[in-house]
Formats: structure tokens, C-alpha cells, sequence
């Protein structure tokens, strides 16, 4: 938000200088992003008179001018073709730093001498765009700096707002704070008298409003007889002190009115309107519109529109329409002031990639009772600068009447949360300051505060306090410490699992992400989830900002997927990502829903970060296998045991499994389905895993017993077995772990095999088996005997033969 020094002057008498009303403005929570002091070190850019301007002779784009200074008279190419003899120009003399650190030398453009520039706007920092160079009024003396001859030395203030302080997206919100801050009284513009004509404007328009909701609130004015024309110096040099570019007299007016009051107006042709009426209410399904800017558009049925008898004229609170555009021909303007729900203006505006200065106060809540203002100003200032005769009363469709709240602060709770000792009085005069009412309640110790419609975010007792702190000054809030006792509670059993969970996962090299718990209801088809999946039942949420954040996730993949999808996008290929966060499931004759917390694990691209000694093998599976048993490990959980097809839609049929932790089935893993893999435009293989927290926590097994290292040698056997292929090694794994044999330590797989000199149907798998004893050196003899009890073991149960 952008406002000026002299602007706030003249709607408050303050005593501060530049610096001073930055602080203020910055310590009162409008912070200050960027102060910028108007015409600054321009001094050099001077009024001048153009005696002469002839066509370059090489060059069809450029004029040569003869410049008067007003001492002397010097040449200057120009690009620009909006100047004329005689025209008052800015000139910026060789020598002269424009914005951008753009210094101006004498030079020879297509072999023609230029000794300086005529400026525009833009290149002066007086507008964000600006069509030709820009023409002074006659009355100015040669010579004079211009923003000397303009009055435009001025200090430009960004304020860089938080969205719920949508009151002070207008030069009179801000004034409003700076009147709290100096202790006076702010003076709102004058409102000049409209001049109505004997025509009531009921017998010439009508406003009928479908969509109650969508828009509660809706006034016109019609002004006929207006002539459209460049607007008066002073609103022009006012819109560019602020970065706005003059349009033309009607529009500039309410540019203005959205800059002053922070409400925006809209101006419609009125001839162009057909059946001479204005409908409020939804779009049509895939109705096509062209905005303002030439792009066409398709609609939705959740896309709240003006309309005419016929058709779409403009996009709620959001923009106008090329079919109805206030044009140099117009000659009777249709003016809207209206109020519009802030959701749907987000949705719409979200959707549709279009951020107006319209749209970004509407989305955050406009003041519906400053409506009927901002209509009359308008149209007096349309008046005044464009004439026209203003039909008689305005229309004020005004079907929903949004309540006024009334919120109680408590004068204790005040002093309490705060540190302060303040009275009720004290309290009651910060909260009128910004013209919040109030009433005492109670026998003086609690304040009801009636919260005006403009104010938003005052909706709770700590919102009010919060306002106490911010008008009395955060300085002056006093350092004490704690007075309460502080009590050490240890972490809940869950909480030292996720958070010794997530350490675990850092120390794998995985990088911790954080998703929305919000997602699209299609996203299940992207994962091509069931139709009849329970996790399709979702939480649906009442209010969504758009329709891909409407519904409370069930899994964490989709927007695992998304994170993925992007980065590799991005060129960011070697990944591994997890997220360990709360799903939310619908619980049948439940109220609530059930949260759950949930690990998912991806990883993709090479295995290793690309050195000199490292290969360029690509992670697979077992990568993440190992990944998994290493921090189930970590975590003492039980012996994993997996089961081949993880019979989810999302992954490979063939190379994925369930996962158990014990008896307990913890969740899935494996490689992404490839089709999926397609719907996500990923084109490298991604591993995925996903599972239940509270389930891995319940197969932990009680805290790590200490055992001494045994001094006596570990003593190794390799046996290579034929089983058939569709015994696992987990199996295999599983009988020999059952074998009672009392110093078997440690079973490892170290190859699989099958082809050449294998049967057909059949594998070899090569274990490598650990013996130890904490208490001698086992013989030969004993290690025997031991190994040919779990051959012996293998051949029984599984039908294994030793190669």
C-alpha cells in the first residue's frame, strides 16, 4: 500500500518529520518496507518549452526537438509522439541520475546531437506505466525543477500489510492510525454536494441481485452527459504520487477513490448495456468472457458476474469487461460501489491467475457500510471533472444486512496477558482512538466493544487486547520475568517416538518436508485410488480457499507426489524427502474425525551425490528396504517381515510389499506405479513409502538391554540353498531364526541367482550365518554340528537343497 506525507497531512495535523512518521507507522504494526523521497536528487530535471520538433532524417520513430530551457535552447532526440511545439515538457539535462541510477549524457543518436531527455512518468518514478512523455501545464516557468513546479517533492511510503489488515489498504486507514498515534483527530474528505437532475434513476436502470451471498450489497449511480478527457493536474499528480497512471477523467476518479477510501468503484458504458440493467449472480458453465485486458476467459458456475439484460459484463470485484468499458466516446457512466463476498472474489481470482487492486481488497473483506460513500464522492468528483447530469437517487440493493459484532474486554485479562497496569479508562480512550465504540460494562471492569464492519480481524477478546498492546505502544510494555513456577514435564511416549523418528530420518540424509493438510478432491484419481477406497470419504472443509485445498487429506502421498513432480521439474532430481504429519479419516457415527499421524518416505535419482569416487547408480528398491529395516532398527522396533504386492493402486504391482513390524502391519513401500508416474509427469523411478506411526510405535519392544561385546571370535559359514521361486528369503530367514541353536548371532543374504546351471523354477539364495559365544571358542566340531541343524531345518520346511 502506497501512500505520501502530504497526502496523510492534510487528513491529520501531525508534528513528525519523514523518519519519524516511518518509525511510528512501523512500531504500530504498518510496517514500513520502503520510504522513497519524491523528485530526490532530480533537481536537474527542469520545465522546458519545445520551439521545434522536426522529423529525424534517418530515422521514421524519432523527432528532432529544439528545447528552451529558459536560458538557452539545445537540441534532444526524442522517441516519443505525443509532444508538439510549444508543449511544456520535463527535461532531464546531461548530468542528470534518474530512477534506476539511468544517468543522461550528451550523445549522437542516428548521427543527430541530443543533449539530454524528455521524460515520461515512468522514468521519473511518478508512475508504474506511461504512454509518451509527459506534458506540463502551460502555466510553469522555464527552468524550475519540476517537481519544484509541481509540488510533487513529496515522501512516498510502502507499507507492507498483513492480510488481515485490509482497513488500512486506503489512505484514510492509515491517517486513522496515525491520528491514534499522535492524539488527534483525523478530518475525512470533504463530500461536495451531487446535483441531481429531475430524472429518478429507478426509470432508467434497475439492479437486481441473484446471488445474496455472493454479493449482499449493491449500488449504482447513473451520470449522463459526461465528457470523457484527460483528468485535472492535480487528480493526475496525485495518482502518481501514489504509482498510479492516469486514464482518463472518469476512470482516474475512481483510481482515486480506491487509493483515498480504500473501497473500489467500477465505471460501465452505459449504452452498452443491454435491456439498460444489472444482474448480479453466478457465471454459466464454460461462458467465455473478455476482461479489460483483451484476455478471454472461461468461466465457472461458482464465478460471481455482472451482467447485463444479456450477458456478462464484468468479473465481481475482480475486473471489468472489454464490452462495457468506459471509452472516449462514452458519453452516460453507470457507477458501481458494491460489497462482494471475500471467498468467492479469492476463488475466482485465484483461479483465473487475474490480481487486481480491486480483487486484493475485496478477497481480504471491504467495509460494506463505507459503500454508499465512496458512490457519492465519486460521483461529485465526476461531476466536478467531467460534468454530466446525475439522475435522481441512487439505487441501494441492500438484501443481506451483515451483523455488527460486539466483543467484551475485560480490564484484568487486559493487564494480565499484557504486563500493564492500565484503567479502564485508559483501555476505553487507545480503543476509541481508532473509533472503535464502546460501552462499560460490569461495574468498570470490562469494556463491550462494537467492532465495525471494516475491521475484520477484531473478532475475539485477545484481538482487542492485541489492539491495547499495538496503541499503547510495544515500548512501553515492561520487562519482567515469569512470576509462575515453570514445571518440567517429560515428552509423551508418542512424542519422544516421532521425535527420535524424525532424527533418525535426518541421519539418512532425508530432507523433512511440510504439505498442506489440505488437498483436492481429484488428487485420488491422480493416484487412481478405488472408487469405493474409504479414503475417498473425506473431511470436506466449509469454507476452502480454492476447490484444490476443499477436502482434509486421508494419505500423505498425492501431495508427497506434488512435492516430487516439482522439484524434479525444477532440475532437482536426487531426492529424499519425508514427511511425518496428521491424516484425517472419517470415522463412521463419529462426530469428529479421526487424526492419525503418518510417515512417507520417497526417494529418487541416484543413489549417491555425484564426486569423483562416487558411482552413478540409480536408488532402487532395496535402497529403500534398507532405509526402512535400518530405522525400524534405530527405533528397536520388531523384526521386519515383509509381503510381496503391496495391493495398492499408486504402486508397482510387482515391486512393492506390506510391511510388518511383528504381527503388526505398519504400512507399504515400494516403486511408483508407472502410470501414476505418468499422470504426475515424473519420468525417473520414485520409491515410496507410507505408514501408520502409532502402529510402529506399538511394535517397539521395550528399551535396549546392555550386553558386553564377547572376546572370543566371531566364526562364519556360506551356504548357497535351491528353493523355488516362490519361497521368499524371508522365509528362508525366518526357519533358520527359529532353529534353536544357541550361538547363532546373525543371518545376512548376500546373493540371489538363478539362470545358468539353476533349474527352471527354482533360485539360489546365499546366506552367510554368524556364530558366536560369550563364553569360549567354538571348534569346528561344534559349528558343524549347529549349521547341519539349520540345513537339516531348511530342507524340511521349505524344500531346500544345499548347492
Amino acid at each position: 500500500m502506497n501512500v505520501t506525507y502530504k497526502w496523510l497531512k492534510e487528513l491529520v495535523d501531525f508534528d513528525l518529520d519523514g523518519d519519524q512518521l516511518s518509525h511510528r507507522l512501523t512500531m504500530a504494526g504498518l510496517e514500513v518496507d520502503f520510504m522513497e523521497q519524491l523528485g530526490e536528487g532530480l533537481d536537474t530535471v527542469i520545465v522546458a518549452r519545445l520551439e521545434q520538433v522536426e522529423a529525424h532524417p534517418d530515422a521514421d520513430k524519432l523527432t528532432m526537438c529544439q528545447v528552451n530551457t529558459g536560458t538557452e535552447v539545445i537540441p534532444v532526440v526524442c522517441g516519443a509522439k505525443n509532444h508538439k511545439q510549444g508543449d511544456l515538457i520535463a527535461l532531464a539535462q546531461v548530468g542528470s541520475v534518474l530512477p534506476g541510477d539511468f544517468k543522461i549524457k550528451k550523445s549522437k543518436i542516428r548521427g543527430a546531437v541530443s543533449q539530454g531527455m524528455l521524460c515520461s512518468e515512468k522514468e521519473l518514478g511518478l508512475a508504474e506505466e506511461s504512454e509518451g512523455i509527459m506534458i506540463l501545464p502551460n502555466d510553469l516557468q522555464l527552468g524550475t525543477p519540476v517537481f519544484e513546479a509541481l509540488g510533487l517533492k513529496d515522501i512516498r511510503y510502502e507499507i507492507g500489510l498483513t492480510p488481515n489488515r485490509a482497513d488500512c489498504l486506503s489512505v484514510v486507514g492509515v491517517a486513522r492510525e496515525v491520528a491514534a498515534m499522535v492524539g488527534e483527530t483525523m478530518k475525512l474528505p470533504e463530500l461536495a454536494t451531487v446535483e441531481e437532475s429531475a430524472v429518478d434513476t429507478q426509470t432508467l436502470t434497475s439492479v437486481t441481485i441473484d446471488d445474496v451471498d455472493g454479493c449482499p450489497r449493491y449500488m449504482a449511480r447513473l451520470i449522463q452527459g459526461v465528457k470523457i478527457g484527460p483528468s485535472p493536474e492535480w487528480l493526475v499528480r496525485r495518482l502518481e504520487s501514489v504509482g498510479q497512471r492516469s486514464i482518463n477523467n472518469v476512470v482516474d476518479v475512481t483510481n482515486y477513490l480506491l487509493m483515498e477510501l480504500g473501497h473500489p468503484l467500477h465505471a460501465f458504458d452505459f449504452s452498452t448495456l443491454r435491456d439498460k440493467r444489472i444482474v448480479v449472480k453466478r457465471a454459466k458453465a464454460d461462458e467465455k468472457f473478455v476482461t479489460l485486458d483483451g484476455q478471454e476467459r472461461v468461466l465457472k458456475e461458482s464465478d460471481l458476474v455482472i451482467c447485463d439484460g444479456e450477458g456478462s459484463i464484468a468479473l465481481a470485484g475482480i475486473m471489468g469487461g472489454e464490452n462495457s468499458e468506459v471509452q472516449d466516446t462514452t458519453v452516460d457512466v453507470l457507477l458501481e460501489s458494491a460489497y462482494f463476498d471475500p471467498i468467492s472474489i479469492r476463488r475466482t481470482s485465484k483461479r483465473l491467475g487475474i490480481h487486481t487492486e480491486a480483487s486484493h481488497r475485496f478477497e481480504r473483506g471491504a467495509d460494506i457500510d463505507i459503500v454508499p460513500l465512496a458512490l457519492e464522492r465519486a460521483t461529485a468528483l465526476i461531476q466536478q471533472v467531467a460534468g454530466g447530469q446525475v439522475a435522481k437517487e441512487a439505487i441501494d440493493n441492500y438484501p443481506k444486512v451483515l451483523e455488527k459484532k460486539c466483543v467484551e474486554i475485560a480490564v484484568e485479562k487486559t493487564n494480565r496477558l499484557l504486563g500493564l497496569d492500565l484503567t479502564l479508562d485508559q483501555i476505553d480512550r487507545l480503543l476509541r482512538s481508532i473509533e472503535l465504540k464502546t460501552t462499560s460494562l460490569n461495574d468498570g471492569t470490562t469494556l463491550s466493544v462494537e467492532i465495525p464492519r471494516s475491521r475484520h480481524d477484531l473478532e475475539r477478546e485477545v484481538d482487542l487486547i492485541e489492539e491495547v498492546a499495538r496503541l499503547n505502544g510495544y515500548d512501553n510494555i515492561p520487562v519482567t520475568m515469569p512470576s509462575s513456577r515453570v514445571v518440567h514435564r517429560r515428552k509423551e511416549q508418542h512424542q519422544s517416538f516421532v521425535s527420535r523418528l524424525r532424527d533418525v530420518l535426518v541421519a539418512e540424509g532425508c530432507r523433512e518436508i511440510i504439505n498442506y493438510s489440505f488437498l483436492s478432491p481429484q488428487a485420488w484419481d491422480k493416484i487412481q485410488l478405488a472408487k469405493d477406497d474409504v479414503r475417498r470419504s473425506n473431511v470436506r472443509i466449509l469454507n476452502p480457499l480454492t476447490e484444490e485445498q476443499s477436502v482434509m487429506r486421508t494419505s500423505l502421498v498425492p501431495a508427497m507426489l506434488d512435492t516430487v513432480a516439482r522439484n524434479i521439474a525444477y532440475r532437482s532430481e536426487d531426492l529424499r524427502l519425508f514427511e511425518l504429519r496428521p491424516v484425517f479419516a472419517v470415522e463412521k457415527e463419529q462426530d469428529q474425525p479421526r487424526e492419525t499421524m503418518n510417515l512417507c518416505i520417497a526417494l529418487t535419482g541416484r543413489r549417491e551425490i555425484e564426486g569423483w569416487s562416487q558411482s552413478n547408480d540409480s536408488i532402487d528398491f532395496f535402497d529403500l528396504k534398507g532405509m526402512v529395516e535400518l530405522v525400524c532398527n534405530q527405533l528397536n522396533m520388531q523384526p521386519l517381515r515383509v509381503e510381496a504386492d503391496a495391493r495398492e493402486s499408486y504402486l508397482h504391482p510387482g515391486k512393492s510389499c506390506r510391511v510388518y513390524s511383528g504381527s503388526e502391519l505398519i504400512g507399504v513401500m515400494g516403486e511408483l506405479h508407472p502410470l501414476v508416474q505418468e499422470t504426475y509427469d515424473i519420468d525417473q523411478p520414485v520409491f515410496l513409502v507410507e505408514f501408520d506411526v502409532a502402529k510402529m510405535l506399538l511394535s517397539q519392544t521395550g528399551p535396549v538391554k546392555f550386553q558386553p561385546i564377547s572376546r572370543f571370535p566371531d566364526v562364519y559359514r556360506d551356504s548357497a540353498i535351491l528353493v523355488e521361486n516362490s519361497v521368499s528369503a524371508d522365509q528362508v530367514l525366518e526357519v533358520i531364526s527359529s532353529v534353536k541353536v544357541k550361538n547363532l548371532d546373525d543371518v545376512i543374504l548376500f546373493d540371489l541367482y538363478s539362470g545358468k546351471g539353476i533349474p527352471e523354477g527354482k533360485k539360489s539364495l546365499a546366506f552367510r550365518i554368524r556364530y558366536r559365544s560369550s563364553e569360549k571358542t567354538l571348534t569346528d566340531e561344534e559349528i558343524n554340528k549347529m549349521h547341519a541343524k539349520i540345513v537339516k531345518s531348511l530342507e524340511k520346511n521349505l524344500g531346500a537343497e544345499l548347492r
